[in-house]
């Protein structure tokens, strides 16, 4: 029950940071870092990523959030450079709620479905983060939104490996419900 209610806490309180972006703000390494830990949508869809390819195991735990990271990279590229990607935001938020309903309802995709919608995602993800990167370094906000990328999607893994079950699927409804609450703030 403690659980239970953690998980709902966290469901509730979360999407007041999702305009919490500007935490981030500034070109270099530490604002790259935090700018994905103070969007509640970038920080769900991360972490239900990694709970996905840590359930899966194998080759997933590895290949699956690889396949994020250079998709967002990518997208980030594009994003920085000024090119327009209609529909973003609404990805990102299709992002949160499509991988946390796969973790409620402890659904198992493929490692090659789950990459490939590790790469239709980390390219939104990026090119978020690279229209909303600040003038500067590039190169230092990347490589900063890339490490706290990975840490939240390592985070994931290593909770799938913690709490697969139950709570596994309490923590996709939190994130579902995240993302449900980000969709009806903004």
């Amino acid at each position: 029950m403690k659980r239970q209610l953690f998980f709902i806490a966290v469901a509730t309180v979360m999407p007041g940071l999702a305009s919490a972006h500007g935490l981030g703000a500034g070109s270099n390494f530490q604002s790259g870092l935090l700018h994905p830990l103070t969007g509640a949508d970038h920080l769900a869809a991360m972490l239900a990523l990694g709970l996905l390819a840590g359930s899966i195991g194998g080759r997933a735990i590895w290949a699956v959030p690889l396949c994020f990271l250079a998709a967002m990279l990518g997208g980030a590229m594009l994003g920085a450079g000024g090119t327009m990607m209609p529909g973003t935001e609404q990805v990102i938020l299709a992002s949160v709620i499509v991988l946390g309903v796969t973790v409620a309802l402890a659904l198992r995709p493929s490692a090659i479905l789950l990459g490939a919608m590790a790469i239709i995602f980390g390219a939104a993800h990026g090119f978020a983060h690279g229209s909303e990167a600040p003038a500067g370094s590039m190169a230092l906000f990347a490589s900063g939104f890339v490490t706290g990328s990975a840490g939240l999607i390592l985070a994931g893994i290593v909770l799938a490996k913690l709490i697969y079950g139950r709570g596994f699927q309490l923590a996709g409804g939190a994130l579902s419900l995240l993302g449900l609450g980000v969709a009806f703030a903004g």
